[in-house]
């Protein structure tokens, strides 16, 4: 009887294979929706919080390697979204389990299948991330069996689509992630309702829950669109602008750096990943590519002032170029990984912002601290 049940299983399974734009090729099996999709391929190197990963809005447009073996474990369930949606273009994993927790509403696969989203697991995703490390990050073609357009689908021509995909280079993705309309943030075990707290006005670049959560301990918040003017938000009074995590290039959301040129001096700042670098380059700095990006939650950073060494989450592309960082920043953190700029501090006016995440969702609270620092500046 087991072997019959394997049998069936087998024949159930969807084959799959993510073709890079090198050529390389990695075989699989299909799960969560099955459909062909093109995207970015980057590796996260956390051992755990996969759904907080799924619903980071700052993967749009890629497909995520989680280098953890065993993914699914815990399942999925309603309170540890980090967004209303799942934006990245798919999952790739190494296997795939079954879920055994008692928060667990539906399985991995079943999540997936509901967001539309496609996955692949059985890839050798050690040997995956090697690639990457050693070649950088690259755009690539998920096919399933069975699910291509017309004729199925070689892989020289996955591999022809993988090429000649747009990428993420010069593309704003901010205006894909971002709210539709401003609303205020509420946390439900805090009381931010009440007057007296200060207002902090928090642009959505592809904002995470728990960074809104955090703002909401001390002041109360309202979400605004990527692009909404510094003129609307200035009119709002709010005592604090905060600049969100985002996907893809900063360099292509020219409209948000123009209005954060035009708020700088005049309300205290702070920013997060895209925030940060939409910041420095306000500032007069350059942003350019990492070879792989840091995705992750165990990502060593020093802190230039204290000395101090935080464990930090991240998830990003780009960096500020350190050659480019005008006279009016300060470099506050680097990465002691590759030594690439984490902070930094506007000297003229109340503005900072890091590369990485402290309200780490997954990740360490070794960051928290910065939010502290954001409140200090506001009641300043």
């Amino acid at each position: 009887m087991t072997a019959l049940i394997e049998k069936w299983q087998k024949e159930r399974e969807k084959k799959a294979f993510l073709a890079l734009e090198d050529g390389t090729i990695f075989h699989g099996v299909a799960f969560g929706y099955l459909k062909d999709a093109v995207g970015e391929v980057v590796f996260n190197t956390g051992m755990a919080g996969y759904q907080e990963i799924l619903t980071d809005p700052s993967y749009a447009g890629q497909f995520v390697t989680l280098t953890y073996p065993e993914i699914g474990n815990y399942g999925v369930n309603e309170e540890d979204v980090e967004s209303r949606s799942l934006f990245l273009n798919g999952l790739v994993i190494h296997d795939l389990t079954e879920p055994s927790n008692y928060r667990s509403t539906m399985s991995l696969d079943e999540y997936l299948k509901k967001a539309k989203k496609p996955g692949i697991y059985g890839v050798d995703t050690r040997a995956l991330t090697i690639h990457l490390r050693d070649h950088g990050n690259m755009k690539a073609y998920l096919h399933v069996e069975g699910q291509g357009q017309g004729e199925e689908i070689s892989e020289d021509e996955a591999v022809r689509r993988a090429k000649a995909w747009e990428g993420l280079d010069g593309q704003d993705y901010a205006a894909k992630v971002t709210c539709s309309e401003s609303y205020e943030f509420h946390h439900s075990s805090l009381n931010t309702h009440t007057s007296t707290l200060p207002l902090v006005v928090a642009y959505d670049f592809g904002v995470k829950t728990n960074i809104l959560r955090n703002l909401t301990e001390f002041a109360r918040v309202t979400v605004v669109p990527a692009k909404t003017s510094a003129a609307e938000v200035l009119a709002m009074k709010p005592d604090g602008v905060f600049l969100s995590n985002g996907p893809a290039d900063p360099a292509a959301v020219t409209y948000a750096i123009e209005n954060i040129k035009a708020l700088l001096g005049k309300v205290p700042m702070m920013g997060i990943c895209l925030g940060h670098q939409l910041l420095s380059i306000a500032s007069g700095a350059k942003t350019g590519r990492l070879k792989f990006g840091h995705h992750g939650c165990n990502h060593p950073v020093k802190n230039l002032k204290t000395g101090a060494v935080e464990i930090t989450s991240q998830n990003h592309n780009f960096a500020v170029l350190p050659e480019t960082v005008p006279e009016c920043l300060e470099v506050t953190h680097i990465n002691l990984n590759d030594g690439s700029i984490e902070g930094v501090r506007h000297k003229e006016y109340p503005a900072f912002s890091v590369q990485y995440h402290p309200e780490s969702c997954p990740g360490p609270h070794d960051s928290k601290y910065l939010f502290d620092q954001f409140k200090e500046m506001i009641s300043k």
